[in-house]
């Protein structure tokens, strides 16, 4: 082995690095990402999750109790009512994730030592279960309280019914036994989808340009957009066998509710997957080898699976973490699903998410046929 000859072999690979953009941006980017992403962004302990209130007494000791749970730091009301109803309502279509509920006679129920306030929590994440007990430690008389969780659930399929003998209990909704798979599974189409789909159609335009077929397609009467589309289509429909099967065995393995219309399940899983295409279809376009379009796709997919609220808590990431991780389709995409699976809500009531999931795909479309027409000039 001569030394010099291994010296220029060297040479020659950091000279390629050093042109190779990505690759450098690789180098660097990944480790200053997941630096940021696990020291900044990622907190598992749940601050100011979204609440609703409904005091019903409307005293002194009633204000002060609620004034003592925000202190806390767990919650920020969002909500006043005076219907527990009305929070039963917010809580299914996703709009908070604790209800607070006092009823009319609670300075007897204080007295007595029976349970004076009920804390409503999503249970469709555990994590947020957990966040309510620490509520429930709130002292109505200078003492610790005693927290219950019911384990049953009620006719429309949330939890419900409470046991006495404590001040404050915890009703756990959607999902009592706190089963975390009831939780992962549906987020797992998401990010199943959000991998595959955006990896598929990344290398789509660059492989074409790879086997020389790129010139074949330009001579066609196939317009620019014709073509991007065409390469879509195909993909949407892999992305809808591939939600089934995970429907399936989340239904069969783990025994995961359904308990929205199949009709909307779907349709939110086309909503991400024709995010997921158009955001591949900018990459490709942007990507100079297969190589490089898959490059591009980890910077894609490490956010989203930390930051949209799949694998730590979304209310506890800074607020400047949340508001980036509302450009990313998947953290939609877990609103939709858990709305419409777990809690039963339709698409209508999660309109917000379905705007933002269709305004994100309508950009990349645009902004990947505007590039596809540049590099063809």
């Amino acid at each position: 082995m001569r030394l010099r000859r291994l010296f220029a072999i060297m040479l020659k690979e950091v000279r390629q690095m050093r042109r190779d953009r990505i690759t450098l941006t690789m180098i660097i980017g990944i480790p200053v990402m997941q630096l940021v992403l696990f020291g900044y962004a990622i907190n598992l302990n749940l601050r100011g999750l979204s609440a609703g209130v409904a005091d019903q007494a409307n005293t002194a000791a009633s204000r002060a109790l609620v004034m003592d749970m925000v202190a806390t730091g767990v919650i920020a009301p969002e909500i006043s009512t005076t219907a527990p109803q009305e929070l039963m309502e917010h809580l299914r279509r996703g709009e908070i994730s604790v209800g607070i509920v006092i009823p009319p006679d609670f300075e007897r129920r204080r007295y007595d030592g029976r349970e004076a306030v009920q804390v409503l929590v999503d249970g469709s994440d555990t994590v947020v279960q957990s966040a309510a007990i620490q509520l429930a430690q709130t002292p109505l008389d200078g003492t610790p309280t005693t927290n219950l969780i019911s384990p049953r659930v009620g006719a429309a399929q949330a939890g419900s019914g409470l046991s006495g003998g404590g001040q404050i209990s915890v009703v756990s909704f959607y999902n009592p036994e706190r089963r975390s798979a009831i939780n992962i599974v549906p987020g797992l189409i998401g990010v199943i989808l959000t991998m595959t789909m955006v990896l598929f159609t990344g290398v789509a335009i660059v492989r074409e340009r790879e086997r020389g077929n790129m010139e074949l397609l330009i001579a066609t009467p196939v317009s620019r957009s014709e073509l991007m589309i065409g390469k879509v289509l195909p993909y949407a429909v892999i992305g809808l066998v591939q939600t089934s099967v995970v429907l399936l065995l989340g239904m069969w393995l783990f025994d995961v509710p359904i308990r929205g219309s199949i009709f909307d399940v779907y349709l939110a899983a086309v909503l991400l997957i024709l995010a997921n295409l158009t955001m591949g279809l900018l990459i490709s376009t942007r990507a100079q080898s297969q190589f490089q379009a898959m490059q591009m796709t980890f910077f894609v997919f490490l956010p989203s699976i930390l930051l949209s609220g799949f694998m730590f808590p979304f209310a506890g990431m800074p607020r400047v973490v949340q508001w980036l991780a509302e450009v990313l389709p998947l953290t939609h995409f877990l609103r939709l699903i858990r709305g419409i699976m777990l809690r039963g809500a339709n698409l209508f009531e999660l309109w917000p998410d379905v705007l933002a999931l269709l305004a994100f795909t309508t950009v990349m479309m645009t902004l990947a046929i505007l590039r596809f027409r540049k590099r063809l000039d």
